[in-house]
């Protein structure tokens, strides 16, 4: 706003400043030299208007390039924190699954266990958390943790024959390597 204002003031001064110059009632210039000057006033002025315009087009790619930058901050954010309170909640999912695989002679407390485990991963699901699917694939570094190497030759080369513990990811970040026994 501050800036438009004092556009107007300086477009206001140059016109009266101009019309005084030239007194034109008072027959001290000619038509022509007065159109010349105008010509060059109105040249002047359109050469201030482009440099503003440019000037305005480089604020408004300014704005959209922070504006970009600054959704996939927050983007980052919230899977930075996403990745770090669901990386907090995978103990407790090992836990359940032990719990799950425990033998008890109450039934009715073993389903129980398997509505709030399946409860609890859905829930996690809807955050974007999958399971690293690593049994009988190939080794890969960026998603399994080898602990354990077997010389077998029923399987191939760096099989995952044994998934020791679960490994989970967002998208393409790993939040968890799997921890894996591998062949070979």
């Amino acid at each position: 706003m501050e800036s438009n204002e004092n556009l107007n003031e300086e477009l206001e001064e140059n016109v009266i400043s101009d019309s005084e110059e030239l007194n034109l009632e008072d027959g001290q210039i000619d038509k022509d030299e007065y159109i010349a000057k105008l010509n060059d006033h109105l040249n002047e002025q359109k050469k201030k208007a482009d440099e503003y315009f440019e000037h305005l087009k480089r604020n408004m790619a300014e704005f959209d390039n922070f504006k970009k930058r600054m959704s996939k901050e927050k983007e980052n954010l919230y899977l930075t924190i996403t990745s770090d309170v669901l990386g907090d909640i995978l103990p407790v999912i090992d836990t359940f699954e032990k719990a799950i695989l425990a033998k008890t002679k109450d039934e009715s407390y073993k389903s129980g266990m398997v509505m709030i485990y399946n409860q609890l991963n859905d829930t996690l699901k809807k955050f974007g958390l999958e399971e690293i699917e690593c049994l009988n694939q190939t080794f890969d570094p960026n998603y399994h943790e080898a602990v354990m190497h077997v010389e077998d030759d029923n399987y191939g080369e760096k099989e995952i024959i044994e998934v020791l513990r679960k490994g989970y990811k967002i998208g393409d970040k790993v939040i968890r390597h799997s921890m894996v026994k591998v062949a070979n």
